[in-house]
């Protein structure tokens, strides 16, 4: 099955991920699904290993994440597995590509239930894919959504553990308003479902905190040309921009943000960037910018210091920086440890209940699931140079 990749006791080693993107990609060429029922699948459970379908990205703007979030998962296998599996079961672990068009990537994950026969889906991809996965995993097996999202995810058997807005987005929003003094807002995103709704919720933050929005537009996935966007901020003199641009899409937005001199003069609020896309906006380009979290690799903590010493330890000193989108997918495992540690069983039903209330341990230390939703600290970080400085916990 070209899908899998087996994981031994620890041992410190890469997949590279090329080399399963040249895999993955083509996995489903040659098979014939047109005779896959929405719903039916093989029976779960008769092999012995626990096997996880994890849907990652290697191509396009959210293309970037692909290393880390290799990396993430590997490590979580490797560590899972060396204290004996989940339940006794030894995880083995499946990679596809969820970029490129919606119907390949719909058809990845029929074949990774109904013949590669996966356990149990993860998934760190922009929402449009969440959306179109989970009518195919739905009422067949768990689906663990790993990264920030939007929020409002009930869809049974759907487990989303990322940051919302809510609690990403508003306290940022007051911040700024508060301490900068900021109340002309211009909202800028990708034109898919995470930058819509969560726009929807930034504009009553902005408004609770006095504010008014004077601007906001949706950019196609992949634009790269970022003058008539810029042309139109600087004709609004908003005080903040907030940014919802995914992947290289925000590299190449903040490069000419910066390349234009509207970084000395505007403050920038980011939703979804880490220390991988802030290297590729460079330096130069990086004042007044300003990021909300619940994790940054900077983060002084006993939990984050571990977790990042056994991350380079098994990957190397120059492995890619790790941030938010990435070390989801190591957390998107121990989350599925303490739901099936406290359900003591696999079952889907039990598990489910179970991973509604729950607490797991991960590189942002303890992190609760109340009723479905995580709760974690929340970091305010201000860009500095090639790196996050936090200023405060929000």
């Amino acid at each position: 099955m070209l899908s899998t990749v087996n994981f031994p006791a620890p041992g410190g080693y890469a997949i590279p991920p090329s080399l399963l993107f040249r895999n993955l990609a083509k996995a489903t060429d040659d098979l014939d699904l047109s005779t896959i029922k929405p719903g039916s699948s093989r029976r779960r459970g008769a092999h012995s290993k626990l096997r996880i379908g994890n849907f990652l990205t290697f191509s396009g703007s959210p293309g970037i994440w692909g290393p880390t979030s290799t990396n993430s998962v590997v490590l979580a296998i490797d560590e899972i597995n060396g204290r004996g599996g989940i339940l006794g079961r030894e995880l083995e672990l499946s990679i596809y590509e969820s970029g490129g068009p919606m119907e390949d990537v719909v058809r990845r994950a029929e074949q990774a239930i109904a013949f590669d026969e996966v356990d149990l889906i993860m998934g760190s991809h922009i929402s449009a894919v969440r959306v179109a996965l989970r009518k195919v995993t739905r009422n067949r097996i768990p689906y663990i959504y790993t990264p920030v999202y939007e929020g409002g995810e009930h869809t049974p058997g759907v487990m989303a553990i990322g940051e919302t807005p809510r609690w990403q987005s508003r306290p940022a929003i007051h911040w700024l308003a508060d301490v900068k003094k900021a109340s002309r807002w211009y909202l800028i995103g990708s034109d898919y479902v995470w930058p819509w709704q969560s726009h929807r919720a930034v504009k009553k933050y902005i408004a609770e905190a006095g504010g008014r929005v004077v601007g906001e537009e949706f950019v196609p996935v992949g634009e790269d040309n970022h003058e008539p966007h810029l042309a139109r901020i600087k004709a609004a003199r908003p005080d903040v921009v907030l940014i919802s641009l995914i992947g290289t899409d925000s590299i190449t937005f903040n490069r000419a943000f910066g390349e234009c001199g509207l970084a000395a003069t505007t403050l920038r609020l980011a939703g979804a960037m880490d220390e991988t896309v802030l290297l590729g906006i460079g330096a130069d380009n990086t004042d007044n910018l300003y990021c909300a979290s619940g994790y940054f690799n900077c983060v002084g903590s006993r939990a984050n210091d571990d977790f990042l010493i056994r991350y380079r330890a098994m990957f190397g000193p120059h492995a890619p920086p790790i941030g938010s989108v990435g070390q989801s997918n190591y957390e998107g495992l121990r989350f599925l440890e303490a739901a099936a540690a406290q359900a003591g069983t696999l079952s889907m039903g039990p598990l489910l209940s179970a991973a509604r209330n729950v607490v797991y341990a991960g590189a942002r230390g303890p992190i609760t699931i109340r009723d479905g939703r995580a709760e974690m600290p929340m970091y305010l970080a201000e860009a500095d140079g090639l790196d996050f400085k936090v200023i405060k916990t929000i």
